[in-house]
């Protein structure tokens, strides 16, 4: 893994979960590096390699996005689209973490090409399992797609 490979890029507002994320990932050896995005303009240039982020490389795309989508400045939905709608980021797995109850931002979520969409549980415990659960997947079981295919768009 290069140095500047990020495993996970985290998406979210909320400064307990981002704490409750890292701590159940990071406990579990899941992940080393996780980017925090506390916004959706933030998640943007991170991904597109624009903004404060304009030295990345689409080289090393993360290997998982945990996207809420009750977020400042540009909403959840709307990063999903665009990161969905580029063929250099469009390969990238989306899963929606959200407290979000409401049924259309679960369907909206799918359409959009959300590869998961899960409610936060409030219990901090529950939170951390679902976490945990989520890295052994996304980044152990799961196989991700070779770097290539993002640049084949």
């Amino acid at each position: 893994m290069s140095p500047d490979e990020v495993e996970i890029l985290l998406v979210e507002d909320n400064p307990d979960d981002v704490e409750l994320a890292i701590h159940a990932l990071r406990r579990e050896n899941l992940a080393n590096r996780i980017e925090i995005a506390r916004d959706g303009e933030e998640a943007l240039d991170f991904l597109f390699c624009r903004g404060r982020y304009n030295n990345r490389s689409f080289q090393s795309p993360p290997r998982l996005v945990l996207l809420d989508l009750k977020l400042p400045k540009v909403d959840g939905l709307e990063v999903l689209k665009e990161i969905k709608g580029d063929p250099r980021t469009k390969a990238i797995p989306v899963v929606i973490l959200t407290s979000s109850r409401e049924e259309q931002d679960l369907v909206n979520g799918y359409k959009l090409g959300g590869n998961a969409y899960i409610q936060k549980p409030v219990d901090f415990a529950q939170f951390r399992e679902t976490v945990k659960q989520l890295g052994l997947f996304w980044l152990v079981v799961n196989q991700p797609p070779p770097v290539a295919a993002f640049q084949a768009g």
